[in-house]
């Protein structure tokens, strides 16, 4: 089985802050990784070292087997926390900004985009200004985004955060969708019903990787009925 992502004994201090402290993590491919957390816990840093956006303190990171190259990086599908967004152009010229990008053109470029907007429920809103759009609009957009160029690896950071349920219902599914298709994820929440959507996932904690596995096997393994009880537990051994 080959590895999409493998980060190796991260480490980041930030000032006097340890935000990561000895994180591994290796991604299987075809899989959505949850990596689970309160805000704080060093998620978004992980996710940005793993793209190369932060460097680590030391530690080592691979995609696809290999040192992180150009042409790897082509294959990430990155979605921020903060929305990339370009508030004075419409929601198609945003999306026809980033097809461009990643060297999409013509009419395989018009297409993906119609795609994607109908992917995230905007096929609809394409002519109106991002400018006008609401919060929950405007992360779907951000997700159409990372997905104009059917990259092989998705980089998701808290992705459905205020999206409403049916919603966060429907891009779940999307998600299981390019999983079937061969795609590789990893999704940071902290929205504890949506762990049990993931194959695996990695409970970070105070810069700490605290407990991995299978939603499932995790609470078998600490005989507790939710993941979120997992944490309590971990937690409260550590103290």
């Amino acid at each position: 089985m080959s590895h999409p992502i493998k980060g190796e004994h991260l480490y980041k201090k930030f000032k006097k802050q340890v935000v990561l402290d000895d994180v591994s993590l290796t991604l299987n491919e075809g899989e959505i990784y949850g990596l689970i957390g309160p805000s704080g816990a060093g998620k978004t840093t992980l996710v940005r070292i793993l793209l190369g956006l932060e460097k680590a303190d030391s530690g080592d990171v691979e995609l696809f087997e290999q040192r992180p190259t150009l042409d790897a990086f082509r294959s990430l599908g990155y979605m921020a926390q903060s929305d990339a967004l370009y508030n004075e152009l419409t929601a198609y010229q945003n999306l026809e900004f980033f097809a461009s990008i990643q060297g999409l053109h013509g009419n395989r470029k018009r297409q993906r985009i119609m795609e994607v907007a109908e992917s995230v429920g905007l096929e609809k809103e394409m002519k109106k200004g991002v400018a006008q759009f609401s919060g929950g609009m405007r992360r779907r957009l951000s997700l159409a985004a990372a997905l104009i160029h059917e990259p092989r690896l998705y980089l998701l950071d808290e992705p459905t955060v205020g999206l409403d349920p049916l919603i966060r219902r429907d891009i779940w599914t999307l998600f299981r969708f390019l999983r079937s298709k061969g795609a590789t994820m990893i999704v940071t929440t902290h929205v504890m019903d949506e762990v049990a959507k993931c194959d695996r996932v990695g409970l970070l904690s105070d810069g700490h990787l605290i407990a991995e596995g299978a939603p499932k096997e995790l609470t078998e393994r600490y005989g507790v009925a939710t993941v979120e009880d997992v944490f309590l537990v971990k937690e409260g051994a550590a103290k």
